[in-house]
């Protein structure tokens, strides 16, 4: 996993928690921000980032934040 891409929007709505927290842990993971990334019903719903162009949400940022540290092992 070489990049995360985040929505400003979703971070607005509760992931900035989970923004910061892969920041502390995996500062070696590039991230960037976009205003919207096109995900707008998940967004509305979840917490949720893009991953090599695939969509990884989940109910609430703890458990994306769990999702995501599966991921990278």
């Amino acid at each position: 996993m070489k990049k995360i891409k985040y929505c400003r929007r979703n971070l607005k709505n509760g992931s900035k928690s989970l923004y910061k927290a892969m920041k502390e842990k995996y500062p070696d993971i590039k991230r960037k921000k976009s205003d919207c990334l096109g995900n707008c019903k998940t967004c509305k719903m979840e917490s949720f980032v893009v991953v090599k162009s695939k969509c990884i949400s989940a109910p609430s940022p703890d458990l994306l934040y769990k999702r995501l540290k599966k991921m990278i092992g």
